[in-house]
């Protein structure tokens, strides 16, 4: 979104270009000859001649291990297709509602401030204090993952309950604490209640879910119901555990931290756990006084101000300046393992995996039972990476994986122009990792991951967001939502000496990221290995790459858009430059049937069906005119046909997805309905307790406040959703 809360990458108008000169490893559009991009048909050479009965192995059967496993096989359609009608865009004026296709339903679950236990809902008002939002669901919900029951024989039970298990991003300051207009926020006197309500706001919620009848329902109270927040104990564990980098004054052991935050996109593991991944953390911190950060701040974006949160003014764990706690921002930026089984573990931090801002964390187990999360950095010109952990998948004793985590080794991706690449190590003492390159030991590779894979010459992306993995091929799938940096002047890369500051550079066209201005964004995919046999290897160390699909308006012709005069008309995406439309056609895209754009949330269901989420300004105006509001679409991947199914309330974003095994359910969250309100809080939304989503547990005689909410679908004749 645009909000200053949740930066979206857009360059604006009045923001200065970085005037660094291309002095990176990373190549330039000079050094890429034979640029392409490669065909959905050698993409699809195997994949199309798979049986058509093939099925993923994705549900929770007998075992949680296999349950939990993507198989690396020979990719067939969808099983059962895309059956519904595709829903209108919702353009201006816009509904204040989520709609689904005729013959679906979708209904309120959940929403900010609805208690987890026997105590009252948040009344929403009033101000939102602590000790209310520690019971009850947190706001801005975002990823989340569906753990079903483990059920016996025949039993139906891992579909009718669950646990649902739920990132909660980020707050919205003033709604939390009750300010108008807006703007007031920023002058009002802040104090520690108010802080430590948008700190519990953050992090994740457990929630166990039932079918009853035929309504579901959260189930409370329930033994598995738990909030973890901004202030719940965390463990770091792996390399940089204890390291003098990982030290402050609160916790000289670097062992332990207080909380998780901007808990984003998310992943989950073979052996049952849930993975919250911190992305905009940055953001939080600031300064009393005057504050300079340093190099390594600047490339993650630290600065004195942050997001404007205003934490620092009255809790000093966010205070730069405070005394021995400079390094407070070290302990954020990680993949976090939760277990939602054992609502007394203690989340952990595991840092092999890499500090950087983590969108999610998408597992692949591959034949041989290996290993690999795949992992996006979502700022502009940042990078793709994969862990692949050191053992094999222990499937008979799942207490002996619970370690997997903090031993393996971490990639960063660079993709060549002829449709293949390498997997490039991150690994102190080679490739220039070393204490002469400002890396003294594995801990700070890691700890400064950024500024490792500007040294090994990653390809810099266009924000790479969520990533999916084809539940029988084992094929990744990455967003890349938007970059408005992509071949602007002066051209700059991310210096090799890591000293560029986040999001500053303006990087030429590549054959990854073929497009300036790539405002719509795209969606790339890979397969680790060689699709020759296919057949994945996740511990492979070269790939091949195609572009799914550009994202644009197909009638973009109609509207005022067109590229800005500071941009290289250059693109690798087949258009010619000469053509007097082509400051219009750059932004068409290649979408097999409805448009969209700002790809961010994706996942396959167990069938094969593509999800894609959106996450755009959401107002149906500007560039947005023809699209409409956020949305989740629904693609066929041997195909590349998309259609609409849902649309969403003003303003929000649509994030989040996941179904019960049998893929009777689907659970879908829609985050910030309503933001960039300026003097009331319901002028952009009112939803959900408007009621244009069946009841909520709002009992006022209007909707004092948007909430964030999750919503569940079902198909009314009960069959599978997509179908």
């Amino acid at each position: 979104m645009s909000s200053s809360l949740h930066p979206d990458g857009k360059l604006a108008s009045n923001q200065a270009v970085s005037t660094t000169c291309n002095d990176s490893g990373n190549p330039s559009i000079h050094d890429l000859i034979e640029q392409r991009l490669m065909t959905r048909r050698s993409f699809l050479k195997t994949s199309l001649g798979a049986t058509a009965g093939a099925t993923a192995l994705a549900t929770l059967g007998s075992s949680l291990v296999d349950g939990l496993t993507n198989y690396a096989q020979a990719a067939p359609k969808p099983l059962g297709g895309i059956g519904f009608t595709s829903v209108p865009a919702n353009v201006v004026p816009m509904t204040d509602a989520v709609t689904v296709p005729k013959g679906y339903t979708a209904k309120v679950l959940v929403a900010w401030g609805d208690s987890l236990t026997n105590q009252p809902h948040w009344d929403a008002v009033g101000a939102m204090d602590e000790a209310t939002q520690l019971r009850t669901f947190g706001a801005h919900t975002d990823a989340m993952h569906y753990f079903p029951f483990p059920q016996a024989g025949n039993s139906d039970l891992g579909n009718t309950r669950g646990l649902l298990v739920i990132n909660h991003e980020y707050c919205d300051p003033p709604l939390v604490n009750n300010i108008t207009p807006r703007s007031a926020y920023a002058t009002t006197t802040i104090t520690l209640d108010m802080v430590r309500a948008q700190q519990a706001a953050h992090g994740v919620s457990v929630v166990e879910v039932r079918k009853v009848g035929s309504e579901w329902k959260v189930q409370r109270p329930s033994a598995f119901n738990r909030r973890i927040t901004g202030n719940t104990p965390c463990k770091i564990s792996g390399p940089a555990a204890g390291h003098e980098l990982m030290k402050t004054a609160a916790d000289p052991t670097g062992m332990n931290v207080l909380g998780t935050l901007n808990n984003c996109a998310h992943g989950y593991t073979p052996w049952g756990t849930y993975l919250t991944c911190e992305e905009n953390w940055n953001g939080y911190f600031g300064a009393n006084g005057a504050f300079t950060p340093n190099n390594h701040e600047r490339r993650y974006g630290i600065s004195a101000n942050g997001f404007g949160y205003r934490w620092h003014v009255a809790d000093p764990r966010f205070d730069l300046n405070a005394e021995g706690n400079r390094n407070e921002p070290n302990r954020f930026g990680w993949v976090v393992e939760i277990d939602p089984w054992n609502p007394n573990s203690t989340p952990i931090k595991r840092t092999a995996l890499g500090r950087f801002k983590h969108e999610g964390a998408q597992v692949v187990v591959d034949k041989n039972d290996n290993v690999a999360f795949y992992m996006g950095d979502d700022e502009r010109n940042e990078y793709i990476y994969k862990f692949v952990c050191s053992r094999k998948l222990d499937r008979r004793n799942r207490a002996r994986n619970r370690d997997m985590l903090d031993h393996g080794t971490l990639y960063v991706a660079k993709f060549n122009a002829d449709g293949t690449g390498e997997w490039l190590p991150l690994v102190w003492g080679k490739n220039s990792l070393t204490p002469e390159n400002g890396f003294a030991d594995q801990a700070e590779v890691l700890i400064k991951c950024r500024q490792a894979a500007d040294r090994l010459g990653a390809t810099m992306m266009d924000r790479p967001e969520w990533g999916a993995a084809h539940p029988v091929t084992g094929e990744v799938y990455m967003t890349l939502t938007n970059n408005s940096r992509r071949g602007n002047t002066p051209a700059s890369s991310n210096k090799v000496d890591g000293t560029t500051a986040a999001a500053s550079a303006n990087p030429p066209v590549d054959a990854a990221n073929p497009r300036p201005d790539n405002d719509y964004g795209h969606i790339i995919r890979w397969r680790d290995g060689s699709w020759a046999d296919g057949k994945v290897d996740v511990t492979a160390t070269t790939f091949e790459w195609d572009i799914f699909v550009l994202c644009g308006d197909k009638q973009v012709l109609a509207t005022t858009k067109t590229l800005g005069d500071s941009y290289n008309k250059t693109n690798l995406a087949g258009l010619d430059t000469t053509d007097p439309l082509y400051g219009k056609k750059v932004y068409a895209g290649n979408i097999v049937g409805d448009d969209y754009g700002a790809p961010d949330g994706l996942w396959f269901d167990k069938d094969g069906r593509l999800w894609i989420q959106t996450d755009q300004q959401g107002d149906a105006k500007g560039d947005w005119v023809n699209i409409g509001g956020n949305v989740m679409m629904c693609a066929d991947p041997s195909t590349g046909e998309t259609r609409r199914f849902l649309t969403s309330p003003p303003n929000c974003e649509v994030t989040g997805v996941v179904t019960t095994p049998d893929g009777k359910t689907m659970f879908v969250g829609i985050q910030h309905p309503g933001e960039d309100w300026i003097n009331s809080f319901t002028e952009n939304s009112a939803w959900p307790d408007n009621g244009a989503n069946g009841p909520t547990t709002f009992t006022g005689s209007k909707p004092a406040k948007p909430r964030s909410a999750v919503v569940v679908i079902t198909k009314d004749d009960g069959g599978v959703i997509g179908t």
